[in-house]
């Protein structure tokens, strides 16, 4: 692990310049630089009183390798996409190579009769859609919603909820789910 990297990314991602991540801390400014910078090997005490100042713990710093992402995919190419899909629907995943995804990203294809399954479905987390072809019907709770091309939704995952295609065309949409359970 490349722990100079990881500082950096983990400060980068809350925000914090060096000069606020030290002043935090308690420590000089040229010691988060030197440690980001792999000039230093800091001590475990010295590590964790840097972190505290994030705050963030060992056991979750050392867990995950945050610098991984600065060499991760950017760009996924069609045939990079993951197909998850089943009953005749096709979910790609998108980003499936990205490490430590907060976000399930999917290219879905409902052709004319499908849908997500007989059961509603229900879980932790966010989702959110588009409509980018054809026509969807959408089941939250006992509400049922028809949406056409630009049409999207957002709603809380814990509500049971089901997708379905009634209709004589094919339906394309691009949705997102939190947490990354795809």
């Amino acid at each position: 692990m490349d722990i100079g990297a990881n500082l950096k990314a983990v400060r980068k991602s809350r925000g914090l310049s060096q000069r606020e991540l030290a002043k935090r801390a308690g420590v000089t400014n040229s010691t988060i630089s030197m440690i980001e910078k792999n000039s230093v090997s800091p001590s475990v005490s010295s590590l964790k009183k840097v972190l505290s100042g994030i705050p963030l713990s060992l056991v979750e710093f050392f867990s995950t390798d945050i610098g991984q992402t600065e060499s991760a995919p950017v760009i996924y190419r069609q045939e990079d996409l993951l197909e998850i899909g089943s009953n005749g629907v096709s979910m790609k995943v998108v980003g499936k190579a990205f490490p430590n995804r907060a976000l399930s990203v999917l290219s879905e294809i409902y052709p004319p009769g499908t849908n997500s399954g007989d059961d509603m479905l229900q879980h932790e987390g966010e989702e959110a859609g588009l409509v980018i072809e054809g026509k969807l019907e959408l089941t939250v709770g006992d509400d049922i919603y028809v949406l056409e091309v630009g049409d999207s939704y957002y709603f809380d995952s814990n509500r049971p909820h089901r997708f379905a295609n009634p209709f004589e065309e094919t339906c394309r949409l691009f949705s997102a789910t939190t947490p990354a359970n795809f």
